[in-house]
């Protein structure tokens, strides 16, 4: 646990040309105490140990790694699923926010900022803040307040305030300039709990060593249960939290394929997607150099996904680095695809997954088409509860399904 790799990141929060802490000069003094003091604490065994006991006790941890059967049979590949959505809050943000409320406990901060999309990290802040008495408050894009309703009920009865944002787009990216306006106004009594591996640096790497858990378990189950490592991992892609953490205990293992799943949208050539892996421009997006989505004019341009998790229009800076050097790879996944790949795994297995974790199911089961026989690990983010009121208003019917 929070495994020091040289030079990821470097001494300025850099993945190669990747990352760096580019933020208001109010907010540096900020960021140097949240880096100096996450450095003490990463080394520190008492802080390891109270990390540890709260995925135990809290979480739920470890998560299962569940053999996928029928949808082996039916793919010809050996399927494997790391069940996030079985942890407490459903889903795979709750492992980071324990660690950072522990971190701004250290640093005497009690009042808890954050934004979310899907709601899932929204719903893991204030369960973190429930725990230990603190003050959450909650931004979220009025879009994703609408279509994720029952995490905003969710997130009211643990305590947090959620505010909605009517600017822009209203998801992440709003939601997430939000945030940081609130931080710029409370530096001195806030702490900012950022849900993804993106952002300025310490965050990126941060996020990564508390989500790093989700590889170390998969990489000993699948070990235990199999006698080798997956020939291919694969996680969803928004900003990048989940499939860096499940990527990080397999990046040194050179034959095993990472696969990163980003939302197509209504298409890579509509204008409407998330995918800023696939198409993107080198830019810098909430205090990160890293691959954005711009307009012609160098404008943020509006990204789109059906997963609010996915609605983001850049990604975390590590993911980048590791398209540039090639050591992982990503794809693409459309709406449509990723609906299908719920019904599917729903049918075939009896596991409601979450919009976001679909896109990753679906990339595995193209992947299976690919490769057969191979030994794909999937990383399920979050359950799909969140997703059934939206997916009802859209009028998916059980037979368009």
């Amino acid at each position: 646990m929070f495994e020091i790799i040289e030079g990821r990141p470097d001494q300025n929060g850099r993945f190669g040309e990747f990352g760096g802490c580019f933020v208001p000069e109010v907010l540096s003094p900020a960021l140097l105490a949240l880096q100096d003091a996450y450095e003490v604490a990463r080394k520190d065994p008492e802080f390891a140990r109270d990390y540890k006991r709260l995925l135990a006790e809290v979480v739920g941890r470890p998560s299962l790694l569940t053999r996928a059967s029928r949808l082996s049979e039916e793919y010809g590949a050996q399927i494997f699923l790391k069940r996030e959505d079985l942890n407490h809050t459903g889903a795979h943000k709750i492992n980071n926010t324990v660690g950072q409320v522990l971190l701004a406990l250290r640093m005497g901060k009690r009042r808890i900022i954050a934004e979310t999309g899907a709601g899932q990290h929204g719903v893991a802040t204030a369960t973190a803040c429930a725990l230990f008495g603190l003050e959450c408050v909650v931004y979220m894009g009025s879009e994703d307040v609408r279509r994720q309703a029952l995490n905003v009920h969710r997130m009211k009865l643990l305590g947090a305030r959620v505010v909605p944002v009517e600017s822009g787009t209203r998801t992440l990216k709003d939601a997430m300039n939000e945030a940081m306006r609130d931080w710029v106004a409370h530096v001195e009594n806030t702490y900012y709990l950022v849900g993804s591996a993106a952002g300025p640096h310490p965050y990126p790497m941060m996020v990564r060593d508390l989500q790093a858990i989700i590889g170390e378990e998969a990489r000993e189950q699948i070990l235990a249960d199999e006698g080798a490592l997956p020939d291919v991992v694969v996680a969803c892609v928004g900003g990048g939290s989940n499939a860096i953490g499940i990527f990080h205990s397999f990046v040194e293992d050179g034959a095993v394929r990472l696969v990163g799943v980003e939302a197509a949208g209504e298409g890579l050539d509509s204008g409407r997607h998330s995918a800023s892996l696939n198409v993107g421009k080198i830019g810098v997006l909430h205090g990160a150099r890293t691959l954005i989505l711009q307009e012609n004019e160098g404008q943020i341009a509006p990204p789109h996904s059906v997963a609010p998790g996915l609605d983001y229009p850049g990604v975390g800076p590590e993911h980048s680095y590791l398209q540039a050097i090639g050591r992982a790879e990503y794809i693409a996944v459309d709406d449509q695809e990723a609906i299908s790949a719920l019904r599917v795994l729903a049918r075939s297995e009896g596991i409601l997954c979450a919009l976001e974790s679909a896109h990753a199911v679906a990339g595995a089961l193209r992947i299976a088409r690919e490769q057969p026989g191979a030994r794909i690990l999937v990383g399920v983010s979050g359950r799909g509860d969140k997703d059934m009121p939206e997916l009802a208003a859209m009028k998916v019917t059980e037979e368009e399904l």
